[in-house]
């Protein structure tokens, strides 16, 4: 007998279920495998999704592949992208890559986890065998992803360099002898194409189980480091509580239903007659999670102390510019309180913005730095900012 949640609860799709239950209920140990390109030195709380799926197999006995693709980083994942992600160099990659263990960490027990580098393989390839890949997979095959076909309709450009990003992932799956991908619902192309690929070669096909996006704190898109709408797994536990407490009111029963075990009948219940309470509730769990129940209700406090209180946190992150001023608007994208100037200046006319506790009307305000200030955007974020 198996658990019929571990195949069925935060998880939207199984490839091929009836496969993976025949194998499960043998008691064959699995090789499960799951990649994160190193583009940003944080993982987030959508990463914490997966890495949930993967800690109830780990607890089964199966082996955990997680796989840093510092390879396939240089190329950079197309999945649900408008445009061609930034090239990375090799030192922003492993710069990256080396906070991976100890955020990996506080969800999977490391010391039975491989952790490996697709760097390990694909450095000792050479053209010849890159083309032996690539004739694997037929162009139309690789057009048929969502994000490339609607670049293409768009009139925007599709590099030949990320047509071989699923090829590569695929690739990974036949060097680590993956049973098992698990991935986010966007990487379900990528995670098919290992399956074909393995078919191509004469070895069995990895089963897929693609796991439910989590929407960032905007409540619009997915969460991202990109974008900005994101929560980092390692953040301090007061940053943690203050965003999860901007979430929408819509989203805290499916942030509870992926990212904990609160019941959430009684949630939904309490979401009814008190919003703020549940989600209090919500942000609470989620800090004792990543760090602990000290935490979570030192993080409470403070958020009450600010917020009802009005009152600056104790701890504001500081930051440096090498400039002695400048303008409002530049301040904000500079300090990355805001991911362009056009949320910059939104944020601003909405009266989001202050400095030293004085809301702040003008985008194109000079601001001087000579002396430290405090800037806050929002109820919840704040920094200290000088030239020094």
């Amino acid at each position: 007998m198996i658990n019929k949640e571990l195949l069925t609860k935060r998880i939207f799709e199984v490839i091929e279920r009836k496969h993976l239950e025949e194998v499960l209920k043998s008691g064959k140990k699995l090789r499960i495998k799951y990649g994160a390109d190193p583009t940003a030195p944080d993982l987030h709380l959508g990463h914490a999704v997966v890495f949930r799926k993967l800690k109830e197999f780990q607890d089964l006995g199966h082996t955990i592949i997680f796989i840093i693709g510092d390879y396939t980083a240089l190329i950079g994942d197309p999945s649900g992208r408008s445009k061609a992600r930034p090239m990375l160099s090799e030192k922003e990659i492993k710069a990256n890559a080396a906070t991976y263990f100890k955020q990996v960490g506080k969800i999977l027990d490391v010391k039975k986890t491989e952790i490996v580098y697709n760097s390990g393989w694909f450095k000792k390839e050479d053209l010849a065998s890159t083309i032996k890949l690539m004739a694997k997979f037929t162009i139309q095959r690789v057009l048929e992803r969502d994000d490339f076909s609607k670049r293409i309709k768009e009139g925007a450009e599709v590099y030949a360099h990320e047509i071989l990003y699923p090829m590569m992932q695929a690739y990974d799956s036949v060097m680590i002898k993956a049973d098992v991908e698990v991935g986010g619902t966007d990487q379900k192309f990528n995670m098919l194409a290992g399956r074909d690929l393995q078919r191509h070669m004469g070895i069995s096909e990895q089963d897929v189980i693609t796991i439910p996006l989590l929407v960032g704190i905007d409540g619009v898109k997915k969460m991202s480091k990109s974008v900005g709408n994101y929560i980092g797994i390692s953040e301090e536990p007061e940053i943690m509580f203050g965003k999860l407490m901007s979430i929408p009111d819509e989203l805290i029963l499916k942030y509870a239903e992926l990212l904990t075990d609160l019941p959430l009948d009684e949630l939904n219940k309490k979401i009814s007659s008190d919003p703020r309470g549940a989600k209090m509730d919500l942000a609470k769990e989620i800090v004792k999670i990543y760090h602990s129940d000290k935490d979570a209700k030192k993080a409470e406090e403070e958020f009450v102390r600010v917020v009802s209180n009005k009152e600056i946190p104790e701890k504001v992150e500081s930051v440096r510019l090498k400039v002695k001023e400048i303008k409002l608007i530049d301040l904000l994208v500079e300090t990355k309180m805001a991911s362009s100037k056009g949320e910059a200046r939104r944020l601003i006319e909405q009266g989001g913005v202050k400095i030293d506790n004085e809301k702040q009307s003008d985008p194109n305000k000079i601001i001087s730095l000579d002396k430290k200030i405090i800037l806050q955007v929002g109820k919840h974020k704040f920094l200290t900012v000088s030239d020094k």
